[in-house]
């Protein structure tokens, strides 16, 4: 999936690139940076070593969906984008949301699992089992 998000960022430089420089400067930049800073946030969380760590990236990953979209639906009301290019970039961008939400719901999981082993572990010791 991080592929997918590379994709997607690629997607909007390349139809932001096309617009005027007053458009390009004013809706194309910070909608550019906002895709972008989601697709930074995944390949940061993943390159950390402590489950916390990796969550937070995560969530902050989710942050910019939010922003993302308000700058899309600027740019259709703009007149920069087609309805249809619009629901097209959104429904990728959900895509993506799904996805994170998916991994973070794993990591919660897998982490209390590996919790719930420890403590295990622990009063197994305590107790001298």
């Amino acid at each position: 999936m991080f592929k997918k998000t590379e994709q997607l960022c690629d997607e909007i430089w390349e139809v932001v690139a096309k617009w005027d420089g007053f458009a390009r400067d004013t809706i194309g930049k910070p909608l550019v940076r906002s895709t972008d800073s989601r697709g930074a946030n995944l390949a940061e969380g993943d390159g950390r070593y402590h489950f916390k760590e990796k969550l937070n990236f995560y969530y902050i990953a989710r942050c910019p969906l939010k922003e993302t979209g308000y700058w899309l639906r600027r740019a259709q009301n703009r007149r920069l984008l087609t309805p249809g290019q619009t629901a097209h970039l959104l429904n990728r961008m959900q895509s993506v949301h799904r996805w994170i939400n998916s991994v973070i719901g794993q990591r919660r999981q897998w982490t209390a699992q590996l919790r719930e082993q420890t403590d295990e572990y622990s009063i197994n010791e305590s107790l001298n089992l």
